[in-house]
């Protein structure tokens, strides 16, 4: 079956004109200017300068961002559309626009003032990647464990600490970050600041090298003593931990959207691969065993992405998604890494080298297990939900 006739399948005959559009614009540019360029960027572990402009450009990293702000106005559903096809490309690029898009942006339209969306915003949409700060090396699942401080100095605020494992810090002029005002209040401390590449005090460390999404930049991020304008706070004083619940619970459904592209970009390789691969005289899809392997593939990557559409769905309609967006996390990304994994076992000794694609869904599909909520986590939502 060709990739178009399974995208005519029910799960997608929902999208609308716009919708489908939309999809196809964006795979046609993943096909045409990322592709190209997946296997040097991976060799290398960096991002190719040259695709930054191009994502712009091609408006990806503005979807939702209001029209007056330079962005497309578009839906969180359309963001996750770009972050699939792009997925099924090179899971890099996909979590570069997934972390601009579902957290960054989305935490500004939300929780910004009116000065800082106005200032942030237009150059979010149009030149600057924006980085999202909350992990450090003692605060994972417990997000809560934040060391990083802030003190009020009256005209500004000061941040000493780190953060680790912050993706696009490489690339990213302008960082969300999380740090307590006031640790004896706990959680209720923590509170949400803008703060851009060129503040004093502020610098971005070492750059980890990854088994998978390797030309994704993650890095540790240094303040010694970082003055922030008093200006830039992401919402208030103390209600940083809401933000960063909010804005996660959203961002888990695009890396779901990152995962079902993976294991879409997977499926589709060996798909072809296995009508081309010939064993005792004939293609190996001839083999019922082959193709019962290839149907476990579908049904899972086609489950996958049903969840993953629902829960950005809710979220559209506002209503709640937290235990679907939760579910959608979970599934895309056990499916993924499953289904990457039997690619490489239907490509053989050929799955196992560099020379064929599999081997890097593989090791791209890995990390949706682990960030924004580990899989044990997702559950513990689920089960608290179904529960309470």
């Amino acid at each position: 079956m060709s990739e178009s006739n399974a995208n005519a399948r029910p799960a997608l005959t929902a999208l609308s004109e716009d919708e489908i559009a939309f999809r196809d614009a964006v795979r046609d540019f993943a096909e045409g200017e990322i592709k190209p360029l997946v296997n040097k960027m991976d060799e290398e572990a960096q991002l190719d300068k040259a695709l930054l402009p191009k994502l712009f450009e091609m408006g990806l990293m503005g979807i939702e961002s209001p029209e007056k702000y330079g962005g497309a106005g578009s839906s969180f559903f359309m963001a996750c559309l770009a972050i699939e096809e792009i997925a099924k490309i090179d899971g890099s690029v996909s979590v570069l626009v997934d972390v601009q898009n579902t957290l960054c942006t989305n935490a500004f339209i939300r929780f910004a003032s009116d000065e800082m969306k106005s200032k942030y915003l237009p150059k979010l949409a149009r030149e600057w990647v924006g980085a999202y700060a909350l992990s450090e090396s003692t605060s994972g699942s417990d997000a809560f464990a934040l060391k990083l401080r802030a003190e009020d100095k009256g005209d500004k605020w000061v941040l000493n600490g780190s953060k680790l494992w912050i993706t696009n810090g490489k690339e990213a002029s302008v960082f969300l970050v999380f740090a307590n005002v006031n640790p004896a209040a706990g959680y209720k401390g923590i509170t949400g600041f803008i703060v851009e590449k060129d503040f004093k005090g502020f610098s971005v460390g070492k750059k980890e090298d990854k088994v998978g999404i390797r030309a994704s930049s993650t890095c540790e991020l240094l303040f010694e003593n970082c003055e922030v304008p008093k200006a830039n706070i992401l919402g208030e004083v103390g209600k940083g931990y809401k933000i960063a619940i909010e804005t996660l619970n959203e961002g888990r459904i695009g890396i779901g959207a990152q995962m079902i592209g993976i294991a879409a970009g997977a499926y589709e390789s060996t798909r072809k691969y296995i009508q081309t691969r010939e064993q005792f005289g004939k293609s190996i899809s001839n083999f019922q065993g082959i193709q019962f392997q290839l149907a476990e593939m579908r049904v899972m990557l086609e489950s996958a992405r049903l969840m993953v559409y629902n829960a950005a769905r809710l979220k559209d309609a506002g209503a709640d998604f937290i235990e679907s967006a939760a579910m959608a996390k979970l599934h895309a990304s056990r499916a993924a890494e499953k289904i990457c994994s039997m690619a490489i076992d239907l490509y053989g000794g050929n799955g196992f080298t560099r020379e064929y694609p599999v081997e890097k869904f593989w090791r791209d599909a890995k990390i949706g297990q682990i960030y924004e909520g580990t899989s044990n986590m997702q559950l513990q939502t689920i089960a608290k939900m179904e529960l309470s």
